[in-house]
Parts: structure tokens; sequence; C-alpha cells
């Protein structure tokens, strides 16, 4: 016994491992709360350190410390009254019939075992914010799916914070998608498959040839990930990359997400009904820490800049097909992938040939190191440029904050 013990093969070993290894995670995640606090405390606020906490292995871990940090993400003053409105915005609203029944079918997004009378409770503030929203934003168009990102905040912030958080996010990472076209969401959906083809050109050709197309992901790219996860806590962790990280970062965990399903869809049968059955339906458990990593170091790989000859080229080939076309609006309608694609197999949408994209294949460049850093080890390069892009995107009155 004492050698078994003395290998680590016996049970006292076990024991002794695990009360090490949860001692080493606490003792990881008391610094962590350290760090944010102090970079919270600072004065200035140290945004850039929140950006680097809010990506790195964990995220903000807390709910109250999320509170704290979005605010900072985001540039809003907490200490300002949250908007109001002295108007009946549900008689005056034209989204307002929309929003409503957006809200109503909202029930699998509160947490399980939520009292009735509070949940409904919920779902009013919900119907307000989003009115509240819109009508101090007549530029922005309320889309289906809107609902699931402001019940993630309101959840996490509760209303009042909510608003005023939602309201900036609106006009900035969310504005492409507030159109009243869906031109420029589609524009953004161009980039997956560039990304795909940067790193695994086999699966990119093979989607290609099924003609699977991008409204797979749609969902995931306009509610951030929150009408398709069932567990609120991966959604706070992925609303922490993303708020600190470039605005076009959803594209790139959807990428890495098709890229980790790799051997489950070149083992589909190579038609577009099979891989967009597959793709549609996210697994729950997936490795969400090691995703995050895996897209902020394909963000440095193969930036936006550098993608969006090839976006552009996907967009080109596509224009003339009527399918893609119906397809994005009745997405944009209904937000079912699965409904899109039974309309097509009855007729009702027109199928043209695609013009295959021929992209640019992986080539050796000084980059190429970093696929195997990730973000959650060091916070190296890698992620100083993932915060670097997101300061350098963020609007003016962000950018004085870091001369």
């Amino acid at each position: 016994m004492a050698l078994r013990s003395a290998q680590g093969d016996g049970p006292t070993s076990s024991r002794w491992d695990g009360g090490a290894e949860k001692a080493d995670f606490n003792a990881k995640r008391k610094k962590k709360v350290a760090e944010i606090h102090q970079a919270l405390n600072s004065d200035p606020t140290d945004v850039a350190a929140l950006r680097r906490m809010a990506i790195s292995e964990g995220g903000l871990l807390t709910d109250e410390i999320r509170r704290k940090v979005w605010p900072e993400l985001l540039n809003v003053n907490t200490s300002e009254p949250p908007p109001i409105s002295g108007k009946d915005l549900r008689q005056m609203s034209k989204d307002y019939q929309q929003v409503l029944l957006d809200v109503r079918r909202s029930l699998r997004r509160f947490p399980p075992g939520m009292p009735d009378e509070q949940r409904e409770g919920l779902q009013e503030e919900l119907i307000d914010i989003i009115l509240l929203i819109l009508e101090r934003n007549p530029q922005l168009h309320y889309y289906q799916g809107y609902h699931d990102i402001v019940v993630t905040f309101l959840l996490v912030v509760g209303e009042r914070l909510a608003t005023s958080l939602v309201e900036k996010l609106s006009t900035h990472h969310l504005r492409d998608f507030m159109d009243p076209t869906m031109d420029n969401t589609k524009h953004i959906l161009n980039y997956l498959m560039p990304i795909i083809d940067r790193v695994n050109p086999e699966l990119h050709d093979f989607m290609q040839s099924a003609e699977v197309g991008t409204i797979f992901a749609l969902s995931w790219l306009i509610t951030w990930f929150g009408h398709v996860l069932s567990d609120f806590r991966h959604v706070v962790r992925l609303y922490d990359f993303f708020l600190a990280c470039h605005p076009l970062m959803p594209i790139y965990f959807a990428a890495v997400i098709v890229l980790h399903r790799e051997q489950e869809v070149l083992d589909c049968d190579c038609d577009m009904a099979s891989v967009h059955h597959l793709l549609s339906q996210i697994p729950q458990d997936l490795p969400y820490e090691t995703l995050i990593s895996r897209a902020g170091d394909l963000f440095v790989q193969f930036p936006p800049s550098e993608l969006a000859r090839a976006a552009a080229a996907q967009q080109q080939a596509e224009r003339t097909a009527a399918s893609t076309f119906k397809d994005f609006e009745l997405a944009s309608a209904q937000q079912r992938p699965d409904m899109v694609l039974r309309q097509r197999f009855r007729g009702l949408l027109r199928s043209e040939d695609r013009t295959k994209d021929v992209l640019t294949k992986p080539r050796t460049n000084r980059f190429v190191k970093l696929a195997v850093m990730g973000l959650t080890v060091a916070l190296g390069a890698a992620a100083l440029a993932v915060v670097k892009s997101a300061l350098e995107w963020a609007p003016k009155f962000q950018l004085q904050l870091f001369p």
C-alpha cells in the first residue's frame, strides 16, 4: 500500500492530487479576482487589463464582477441615470407586437425553477428595455434574436444598467445587425468560410461542395450564441470574451466550432441537407475555454483586414443566387434555419448553381507559431494583439482613455 501511494496509484494519492488541484484552482481564482479589482480601482480604470481578464481562462468569473466590468468594457458611466421615456411605447412602437411575441417565446432563456411571477416581471422589463432603445435610436431596426442578447444583460446586471449597456452595444458591436436590410449581416457571415479555408482547406472544400452556405451560423452570430446554448454559464463566458474583443470575434468563434467538429462534418454525406442539419445543432459540451483560445489565435493569424478580400469574393460569387438572398430574408423573419431548409426542399425557393470560390490556401507566415500559444496560458502576444485590436476598433471616446 505504501508503494502504491508513493507511486501515485492508490486512493490516498488520488485524494491528495484532487485536493492539490482544487487548492491550485482556488489560488488562481483568488489571484484573478484581486487583479480585476486592482484594475477597477486604478485611476484611471485599467480597461486594457480588464479586457485581458475577460479574455483569459474563466473570464470574469462571477455576475457580481460582470456588473462592475461590463460597463467599463463598453465605456458606460454607471453613475448617470438610466435613459427613460415619457411616451407610451407599447402603444406607439411599430415593433411592439413582434417584440411581444419573441419575449413570450423566450421562456427557456430564464433560469429553470424561477417562479412564474418573477419571470413574467422580467419579461415585462425585457420588452420595456427593447422598446426604449429603439425609440431613442430610430436608426436601429429590431431583428428577431435581439431579445436573446438583451435578456442576457437583464439577467446579469438588472434592468437599469442593462438598458444603458445594451444601448451602447446596439450602436457599436451589434450595429450591422440592426440595419434595415441584412446586407451587412450577410457580409460578416461571409468571413466564416475564408477563416475555415485558411486553417483546413479540406473541410472548406467539402462544405463548399455540399453547398451548405452559412445560414446555419446566422442565429449564432446575431444572438452571440445566446439562442443556441442552454447553459447560461457558457453564454456569459462568451459575452465576457466578445465584449473584450473586436466586434468580428463572434464569427471567428463560429469558425472554430466548425473546425472543432471537422471529423463529424467530413463523415457526413456531402450534401446540403446532411451538413446543415449537423452544424445547426451545437453540442452543449464543447470545450469552451479551448475554443475561445483558438478563436483569439486565429484572429491574430488571420485578421479581418487579411480576410476582407476573400469575404468580398465569397459575396461576389453568390451575388446572383436568388436562393441565398431569399434564405437571408426568410431567416431574418423566422430565425429558423431548419425552416429555411424545409422551404427550399418544397421548391418555394429556386436554387441556382453557385460559383465555387477559389481562395488562397494557407501559407507559412510569422504568425503560424501563435496557433499553439493559446490565450488561456500566459496572455502573451496573441492576447495582447486581440486586446489591442479591440482598443483600435473602439470609438474615439474610448481611444482617448488610452493614449
